[in-house]
C-alpha cells in the first residue's frame, strides 16, 4: 500500500488531500510512522524524528495514529488478496506476497491479473496500491517499489537485470545502512556492482552468505510464499515527551511494558527464551541488551 497510514487519513479527511501529512508521535520525542507523498518531497521518511520532520516541512499536518482503523482497513485488503489465492504471506499491515501461479489461466496476462487486484483494493478501501509482479519474491518486491505511487511493474526474463542493475545496493533485501557503508568502502554501490564484485570482496562483507547475495543481485530467489509464519518475537515500547530520570519511574514504566508483552505471549500460548531491552536517549542514540533465560518463561 502507498503511504498506508497517511493515505487512510487523507481518504477520511478530504481536506488533507494534496497536503503533506505525517502520522506518528506529535511530541518532540516522537517519530514519523508514515509520510504522505506530498511530505516525502521534503525528504521526510518513516522513522525520522518528528522534530526533524517539522524542521524540514513546518506546514506539515501531524496526526496521531489510529491503529484500530488501520488494522480494520488491513483486514479488508487481505480479504481481497484471498479472493485470488490462499497463498498469502503477510509482511505487515500493508504489504504481502501472493503466489498467483494457480490462477494465471483466469486472466489474459499477469498485468491484467495485477490490475484486477488493484481495482478490488480500491473498490473495498478507496486506497491505491502499488503491485510488483515477478518470478520470485525478491524480484516482485523490488518491482513493487519501482512505480510508486499507484504503480504496476511486471518484471520477467530479460527485463529483470536491466531493471535491477542500476539500483542502489540497498535495494537487495538484507542490506541495511551499515552493510551498505561497508560495501561502499569497497566501491560496491549498485546491484550491478554486487553482481560483478570479486568473491573475496563479497566474502569480506557477507561471509558465508556471499554467494547468496550475488544470486540476489542476479534476481535469483528460491524462497516460497509462506502463508503462515510463527511469531519470532513479541515486543512493546513507549516514547516519552520528557526524559525519564527517576529510577523508580523507569522501573514502573518498564514493568508496564513487560506486562503488555507477557499478556500478549500468554494469549498466543507462547514462551520466550530471550529477554531484550531497548533504550533510546534524547539524542536518539539507541542501545539494546538481551539475556537468555533457561528454562523459557
Amino acid at each position: 500500500m502507498d503511504a498506508f497510514y497517511a493515505s487512510v487519513e487523507q481518504r477520511d479527511h478530504p481536506e488533507l488531500r494534496g497536503l503533506p501529512v505525517l502520522v506518528g508521535g506529535t511530541g518532540n520525542r516522537g517519530v514519523v510512522a508514515a509520510a504522505s507523498y506530498e511530505a516525502r518531497r521534503f525528504g521526510i521518511r518513516s522513522a525520522m524524528p518528528s522534530s526533524e520532520a517539522r524542521r524540514r516541512c513546518p506546514e506539515a499536518v501531524f496526526l496521531r495514529p489510529r491503529f484500530a482503523l488501520y488494522k480494520e482497513t488491513s483486514r479488508k485488503i487481505f480479504s481481497v488478496f484471498r479472493e485470488f489465492t490462499d497463498d498469502v504471506e503477510g509482511l505487515s499491515l500493508d504489504e504481502a506476497f501472493l503466489d498467483l501461479g494457480a490462477c494465471r489461466d483466469q486472466f489474459d496476462s499477469v498485468g491484467a491479473m495485477a490490475d484486477r487486484i488493484k481495482d478490488r483494493i480500491r473498490e473495498e478501501t478507496g486506497l491505491a496500491a502499488s503491485v510488483g509482479v515477478g518470478p520470485n519474491k525478491l524480484v516482485a518486491k523490488i518491482a513493487s517499489d519501482l512505480d510508486k505511487p499507484d504503480g504496476l511493474c511486471v518484471l520477467f526474463g530479460e527485463n529483470i537485470q536491466p531493471a535491477l542493475d542500476p539500483l542502489p545496493a540497498r535495494a537487495i533485501g538484507g542490506i541495511g545502512p551499515r552493510t551498505a557503508e561497508r560495501l561502499a568502502q569497497l566501491g560496491i554501490l549498485t546491484v550491478l556492482d554486487i553482481r560483478q564484485a570479486r568473491d573475496r570482496d563479497l566474502e569480506r562483507v557477507f561471509g558465508r552468505y556471499a554467494h547468496r547475495m550475488r544470486n540476489k543481485a542476479r534476481g535469483i530467489d528460491d524462497r516460497p510464499v509462506t502463508p503462515y509464519r510463527a511469531d519470532q518475537s513479541i515486543s512493546a515500547e513507549e516514547t516519552f515527551d520528557r526524559d525519564l530520570e527517576d529510577v523508580a519511574q523507569v522501573r514502573e514504566m518498564l514493568a508496564g511494558l513487560a506486562t503488555r508483552v507477557a499478556e500478549r505471549a500468554r494469549s498466543k500460548e507462547l514462551f520466550g527464551s530471550v529477554v531484550s531491552i531497548k533504550v533510546r536517549r534524547a539524542d536518539f542514540r539507541t542501545f539494546t541488551r538481551q539475556r537468555r533465560v533457561n528454562p523459557p518463561l
